[in-house]
């Protein structure tokens, strides 16, 4: 398809990744409230500190990879801390698993930012393929998925998580086998050797090695920031609980943002707006995802509890409708992928703020189909599987204008000295969308404002109640969007 080599080992790798990734994730919520036995909310607060963990984890491995570790290094270490978290859930209580979640966001931060950097190195610059090649690789992206959503789904809700979990952990290990063994293929891109700086002396340590061990102390620090992702402070007579993760995403969202228009300042007035532009994307990106990233909890739940899931007698297990996102995108990544390079051609590619407006257009009428199928709920007041394919159809194109094209622009718009720094920002955004994801599902559940159980009735018009609310909002942002459409271009000068 005249893609660089190196694109189908850095294709396979991810997708191992992804697998390891979302067979951990595609189990999580179901794990926290039918075999730890927590309530709706908690176990939502704990699922969106995880995952926001996990795509904050890459603004440091970013850096760490650009000054010291280089890219292959970084992707090796994380690969390995990854597979040593799936590994660590098998112990199967609380504690096993908030270390093994540890390991994963430690281990996901050096493999998720650099190995889509790798990726954006392996094309010069204003090469046209570059968007076609980003949605190739989110294909494998998206492969990963449909394997942990349909396969590692079935066997822990069939067979027991452990061995759900335990899969997981197998597939990251092929991907660091596939990435090692096909190193040659990605060579040419630049900066995956350790840098000058990291093999300074530290002691009796070169810097690359200290930073290796150092990592393994901040497992525990993410153990405490899940376990409690609040603190009651208590002053006299007065206490409050204060919102430490809210904080630290802000603060260090604030800081990385500030960091890169710095960067583009020195860099000339160019670089200056496009990195002003980037920050304004980010910000997008957390609207978008904070919504989307409904299908790990309350949409899982929902369909557990509200979705007839029956088919000729076998009933689908909850967890694997999160399937059906990942299969859409394997079915239209490939035609998105030469759409874009068709539209280019004949002068009628979308400008970037366009696609994602249209994206969150469609995310938003993907909720609204949720009122669809209330007029089809049963006797049970459970609505037809096809509520669920429609939704995660339209979120599913919609995250095809949006998340590839996302990953193409920063590769873009960054100043090259700052190439994994900007990326391990991009995916910060993507840690305070989840975070906001986990308030936005306590919501939503199968508990009353006094705790009280829902009856499937009550459930059922709780949850289109919020869901149809999100959709309408969201509608309503793409159409600001579109009106930004032209400031957003000017500030970008040229970057399409």
């Amino acid at each position: 398809m005249g893609h660089p080599k190196g694109l189908y080992t850095l294709f396979f790798s991810e997708m191992w990744e992804r697998f390891c990734y979302y067979g951990m994730r595609v189990l999580l919520t179901l794990f926290l409230v039918k075999s730890l036995l927590k309530g709706d909310s908690e176990a939502s607060m704990i699922y969106g500190a995880y995952t926001a963990l996990i795509y904050a984890a890459p603004v440091l491995g970013g850096r760490m990879a650009d000054r010291y570790l280089g890219y292959r290094y970084a992707i090796l270490l994380g690969a390995v801390l990854m597979a040593i978290g799936e590994f660590l859930i098998l112990g199967g209580n609380e504690t096993f698993m908030l270390f093994g979640m540890g390991a994963l966001i430690v281990g996901n931060g050096y493999f998720k930012a650099n190995i889509s950097t790798i990726v954006g190195k392996l094309y010069k610059d204003n090469d046209p393929r570059r968007d076609s090649g980003f949605t190739i690789f989110y294909i494998g992206i998206n492969v990963g998925a449909l394997l942990a959503t349909t396969v590692v789904a079935y066997v822990g809700e069939t067979y027991g998580f452990k061995y759900g979990f335990g899969l997981a952990g197998i597939g990251m290990l092929l991907g660091l086998v596939i990435f090692w063994t096909g190193r040659d293929n990605y060579a040419a891109a630049p900066g995956l050797e350790i840098t000058e700086d990291g093999m300074k002396q530290v002691g009796p340590l070169k810097m690359y090695q200290a930073i290796s061990l150092g990592s393994l102390a901040l497992i525990p620090l993410c153990y405490l920031l899940i376990q409690q992702n609040t603190f009651l402070i208590e002053i006299g007579q007065y206490s409050w609980d204060f919102p430490l993760m809210t904080v630290l995403l802000v603060s260090l969202f604030v800081y990385v943002a500030g960091s890169l228009i710095k960067a583009g300042i020195k860099e000339g007035p160019i670089w200056k707006d496009r990195m002003i532009a980037l920050v304004i994307f980010m910000l997008i990106n957390v609207v978008f995802w904070a919504c989307f990233e409904q299908a790990g909890t309350s949409l899982t739940l929902f369909a557990d509890r509200n979705v007839s899931r029956e088919i000729l007698g076998w009933v689908m297990p909850a967890s694997m409708t999160q399937f059906f996102n990942p299969a859409f995108i394997i079915i239209f990544g490939s035609i998105f992928s030469v759409m874009w390079v068709k539209l280019d051609a004949i002068g009628k590619n979308p400008s970037i703020p366009l696609k994602f407006a249209f994206g969150i257009l469609q995310l938003g009428v993907g909720f609204l189909v949720t009122l669809i199928g209330l007029n089809f709920a049963d006797e049970s007041h459970m609505v037809p599987l096809l509520t669920l394919v429609f939704l995660y159809m339209l979120h599913t194109t919609g995250e095809l204008f949006l998340s590839p094209i996302g990953l193409s622009m920063v590769t873009k718009l960054a100043p090259k000295a700052m190439a994994g720094t900007a990326m391990g920002g991009w995916f910060l955004s993507f840690a305070m969308a989840n975070y906001a994801g986990g308030l936005i599902a306590t919501f939503t559940g199968g508990h009353d404002d006094s705790g009280a159980v829902l009856s499937a009735a009550e459930g059922l018009t709780k949850y289109t109640e919020v869901f149809s609310t999100i959709g309408f909002v969201l509608i309503g942002f793409a159409a600001f969007i579109v009106l930004m459409n032209k400031p957003l271009n000017k500030l970008m000068h040229g970057v399409s």
